[in-house]
């Protein structure tokens, strides 16, 4: 059976392991595909990744348009080296005559096994609410949606992490007409006993972290922001407090990143690394959160939407990634690193 590695038993991992240097790591395209190549929408977007225990389940909002209320939660299954036909898993539907768009669908694996299909309903980013439903049998059924408490949201876009204690730390947002800001919430391993930790925005329009770890208990969540920028917060208390936000050197086009540590002790982070555009996608790769090297690049054409990336670590230490593909379909690459 597949488990996930507490943040404490990785940091062990780390310290026992001879880290390569990130500039001498490449990578090898294993398989990049399609997940579907037809489906009954139009449009997708927002795609998100997990590992089960006979493959691995994607997810991502599907309709004729983004906001549009015909907008739902769909699922797909990679077993035995093929993905399943896309399948309706959540929808917004309020009763007879009222009806929301659903967005940004995040799947996470428990320590007890179980998936969660966290995603958000509501007209808008400012006004969606956060749900969740939970499958015991790696996707192929779910439970009832269950809104999560105290108008709580959940993870924004990018997947949670477990910490040592137990506790599962959330990453996430909120957006006004005035201002983005993100912060974390937490729950324990029952998803229950929710809680909010605020953290200093500094002037940044941010949303939308993604989770790193590193040696010594420290934090680091990387985020999309209107500055230009990718920023950056640090924890070194296990989430509980965080730094201001601080822009670090890395290109922000204002659309969604997603990062990983592997299990080596490095970090993957993938962005579109331009200013204007989603036409470029690729995978940076760094041993200490400040210090960024090219891996490889998966789109670069002259137009197009490659974006909302999501990337994962396999138990076999091979590297799982979606996004979207011009909002037509999701592509999902799988690579080797070296």
């Amino acid at each position: 059976m597949i488990y996930l590695i507490s943040v404490s038993v990785m940091f062990a991992f780390f310290s026992c392991q001879n880290t390569p240097a990130p500039e001498d790591v490449k990578a090898e395209v294993l398989t990049a595909e399609f997940i579907y190549e037809t489906a009954p929408f139009p449009q997708c977007h927002a795609s998100t990744i997990v590992e089960t225990e006979d493959g691995f389940l994607a997810s991502w909002f599907g309709g004729t348009r983004e906001k549009n209320p015909d907008v739902c939660i769909y699922t797909s299954a990679l077993t035995d080296g093929r993905w399943s036909t896309p399948v309706l898993v959540a929808d917004g539907i309020i009763n007879d005559t009222l009806r929301y768009p659903c967005w940004n669908p995040v799947l996470f694996k428990t320590n007890n096994g179980e998936i969660v299909l966290y995603y958000k309903v509501g007209p808008s980013p400012r006004e969606w609410w956060g749900l969740y439903k939970v499958s015991a049998d790696n996707g192929n059924t779910w439970s009832d949606a269950v809104e999560i408490p105290d108008n709580l949201l959940g993870p924004i876009k990018n997947k949670p992490e477990n910490l040592s204690d137990g506790t599962i730390l959330y990453p996430t947002s909120f957006e006004t007409r005035e201002k983005w800001n993100i912060y974390v919430e937490t729950s324990d391993e029952d998803l229950e006993n929710w809680k909010k930790v605020d953290i200093d925005n500094n002037g940044f329009n941010a949303i939308q972290p993604t989770i790193l770890f590193y040696s010594e208990g420290k934090i680091q969540m990387l985020c999309r922001s209107k500055e230009k920028k990718i920023v950056e917060t640090w924890s070194s208390d296990n989430g509980k407090t965080w730094s201001p936000v601080e822009a670090t050197s890395l290109v922000n086009n204002n659309s969604g990143i997603d990062a990983v540590t592997i299990k080596n002790g490095l970090h993957l982070l993938i962005s579109n690394p331009v200013e204007k555009g989603r036409n470029k996608i690729d995978v940076k790769i760094s041993a200490d959160g400040k210090n960024w090297f090219d891996l490889i690049v998966l789109e670069d054409q002259p137009e197009g939407e490659f974006s909302y990336p999501a990337i994962i670590e396999g138990s076999d230490g091979t590297i799982h990634i979606t996004y979207t593909y011009n909002r037509k379909t999701v592509k999902y690459v799988h690579l080797k690193l070296m």
